[in-house]
């Protein structure tokens, strides 16, 4: 499988949260899944930590590099393509993910009950 983590998801993987079960984990750990973090979610949570509302490891850039998940980064395409997603789901966080999802064929693997209202592949942890 193909997966973009949604950022809630990153955030539970590193800080170890029971809020991902053990089937989700098993997924997780998996290395024929490939898994793909948007720099969206790498940008969402440097936001949230600079606000004090997130306490995750300081240096889970390089946690995330190390177990090999893959850095997606936003290009024009995906900008772009915003504009044509029905206006189901207000964050634009979350509505880039779910722009490169479609366009980079990923599946999102996330908790949000809007998403799976787009035409996107969801996996619902």
């Amino acid at each position: 499988m193909r997966l973009l983590l949604d950022t809630d998801v990153v955030i539970w993987a590193l800080n170890r949260s029971d809020k991902l079960k053990n089937n989700i984990l098993a997924i997780l750990r998996d290395p024929t899944n490939e898994l793909v973090v948007s720099v969206i979610s790498i940008w969402e949570i440097s936001i949230k930590q600079s606000l004090g509302k997130l306490t995750i490891p300081n240096e889970y850039l390089s946690i995330l590099q190390h177990q090999g998940i893959r850095i997606l980064t936003v290009n024009t395409t995906h900008a772009y393509a915003i504009r044509s997603l029905p206006r189901l789901h207000r964050d634009p966080f979350d509505r880039m993910l779910i722009a490169q999802a479609m366009l980079e064929d990923l599946t999102i693997m996330t908790h949000d009950k809007q998403i799976p209202a787009y035409s996107v592949s969801c996996m619902m942890v």
